[in-house]
């Protein structure tokens, strides 16, 4: 059965806010009914939910993001570590939730701590249900409609992540007894309830409300640097919704029937500026995987398949052409060369080196990637997974501040381009363009000036992107800048980035799983026999439900 785990539970009485994690707490246990009868203490549990919520994906690097990223190209390692080298290999092998399998922690962090928010916020929202409940003055409702409000938006992540991660998960409802660990139902069922979760979140923080103490939202229940407002937090869950209508397909025909009216009404309406959580070492929020990723040697560096989209001198093209147990191989991964800003600049791989050199004399380095020393390269595994490239926009935040201070969690950027998509799909493409454009010219790209479908981006010999097309490379058109834009915005910025959409425009490789089995621990408390609740997920040739096929690059 899913149960409720309440972060620093009930302790001598009363909620004590923290950081620590206790033991399961069973929601049906006396104590835990004395506290969702105490309006304070609703309140404060309320408050510990984000966080909870935000350590599934971000807390630890024992998750499944080191893996998607490296079945994504956003990523190549050559240790096993968490599964980022055995995921990342060619022909893709499956997702699997046998009993005993060696990466069955990393498949359950987001099932279970994200189930565990959504039945936490539940409880709260059943508290708020009860009639004459009234958090602060009998007869006001502001205080009442911030918790409610955050509640909604809470469990709607929570629904929402697990869907963008497993095949399948549970809707947790307050109006679930919680003796019963909800139904099973598709991603898709799941996504409806989380995106039903995040218009009650925007209805209870518009609704009419009386007394003080309302919004914003403290620092204490959402990190950012300063309170947010009800306009802003309002703006936050669009975001967030517009991320997770898009981000639920599986594959090209889902990606396309996605409501794009919706996702760019959402987008015209969500955040104004990077959404920033304000990082610690010890309280959280956290981000394992982003300072992980800049450990470099066998646990990143960065496969050509995709940033060598950026090169122009054809080394690129190349590699693309040579057969895939030639490409590659010591002093010989592509140079990419290109008129990006965003990648060190010269054209061979000393000046590129000069270019750039960690510790950046001005923070925070004026380069998303580095060309890095030779002394530090660490070659292993096949050649195709080789480069020279390491992503350090990071390394401020990561390496200079230790993991402390601000983060973006949700970049303007990315928002841009899901309207972006949005409007290509409908066929605005003079809107898609002037969105696009903002982050390829402050980055040294040429503007997009045709505005259609078909035509490739200007630049002539030196376009960018430059996609392959079986064994050459040719300019991309303007789908394939909004994807390339996207790509190189959110690096490693936020949980399955390059994964979730790579899965949707179907620009994995053929065999990847599409998501994750139901962790097998569940599947058995749910009454599954032994042979039933053990299943695999993709894998080239198996046979296997949600397999990406062969796609956008032949790949």
């Amino acid at each position: 059965m899913l149960r409720s785990l309440i972060q620093c539970g009930v302790l001598a009485g009363a909620l004590v806010l923290g950081a620590c994690e206790l033991e399961v707490i069973n929601p049906n246990d006396p104590e835990t009914e004395r506290v969702l009868a105490n309006p304070t203490d609703v309140e404060g549990l309320a408050a510990t939910t984000y966080l909870r919520w935000h350590s599934a994906m971000y807390g630890s690097i024992n998750s499944v993001w080191g893996m998607a990223s490296s079945m994504s190209f956003e990523n190549s390692a050559s240790n096993a570590n968490e599964g980022i080298g055995v995921r990342g290999g060619l022909p893709r092998g499956a997702n699997d939730n046998t009993i005993g399998h060696v990466y069955s922690s990393n498949h359950r962090r987001v099932y279970y701590i994200a189930h565990e928010s959504a039945r936490t916020t539940s409880l709260v929202l059943k508290a708020l249900d009860q009639p004459g409940f009234s958090i602060g003055p009998i007869g006001t409702t502001a205080r009442n409609n911030r918790a409610r409000a955050f509640a909604e938006f809470v469990r709607g992540l929570s629904l929402g992540y697990v869907a963008l991660t497993h095949d399948s998960g549970a809707v947790v409802t307050p109006a679930l007894d919680t003796k019963d660990p909800g139904e099973l139902v598709s991603y898709k069922e799941l996504m409806t309830a989380a995106l039903d979760a995040l218009q009650l979140a925007i209805d209870a923080a518009n609704a009419p409300a009386t007394g003080p103490d309302g919004f914003p939202i403290p620092t204490l229940w959402l990190p950012t640097p300063t309170a947010t407002s009800k306009d802003d937090f309002v703006r936050l869950v669009r975001s967030y919704r517009a991320r997770l209508r898009a981000g639920v397909a599986r594959t090209p025909t889902e990606r396309a029937a996605v409501d794009w009216n919706a996702v760019i009404a959402d987008a015209q309406n969500g955040i104004t500026a990077d959404h920033i959580n304000v990082t610690t070492t010890t309280n959280g929020p956290f981000n394992a995987w982003a300072r992980q990723f800049m450990s470099f040697g066998g646990w990143h560096q960065m496969t050509p398949f995709v940033i060598g989209m950026a090169d122009v001198s054809g080394s690129y093209a190349s590699w693309i052409a040579a057969p895939l147990d030639a490409r590659g191989g010591v002093g010989t991964t592509p140079l990419i060369v290109t008129p990006d800003l965003r990648f060190p600049q010269g054209a061979t791989r000393t000046e590129q080196q000069n270019d750039l050199k960690i510790p950046c004399a001005v923070l925070p380095c004026k380069r998303y990637f580095r060309n890095r020393p030779d002394g530090e390269d660490t070659y292993a595994g096949p050649s195709w997974s080789w480069s020279n490239y390491d992503h350090i926009r990071n390394y401020d935040w990561g390496l200079t501040k230790g993991q402390r201070g601000n983060f973006p969690f949700f970049t303007l950027a990315e928002l841009d381009m899901l309207q972006a998509e949005g409007h290509i799909r409908r066929g605005n493409f003079s809107a898609a363009a002037a969105l696009i454009n903002k982050t390829r010219t402050k980055n040294g790209l040429p503007a997009i000036t045709a505005f259609d479908a078909t035509s490739p981006v200007p630049g002539g010999a030196n376009c960018v992107p430059r996609v392959p097309t079986g064994s050459t490379v040719a300019c991309g058109n303007m789908m394939e800048a909004m994807k390339y834009e996207k790509r190189i915005e959110t690096a490693y910025m936020h949980y399955l980035a390059w994964y979730v959409d790579m899965r949707g425009w179907g620009d994995l490789v053929e065999g990847t799983p599409l998501d994750w089995p139901v962790p097998y621990e569940d599947m058995l408390a749910r009454g599954r026999d032994r042979a039933a609740a053990q299943y695999l997920i993709g894998g080239l040739g198996l046979g296997n439900p949600h397999t990406a096929a062969k796609g956008t690059y032949g790949w």
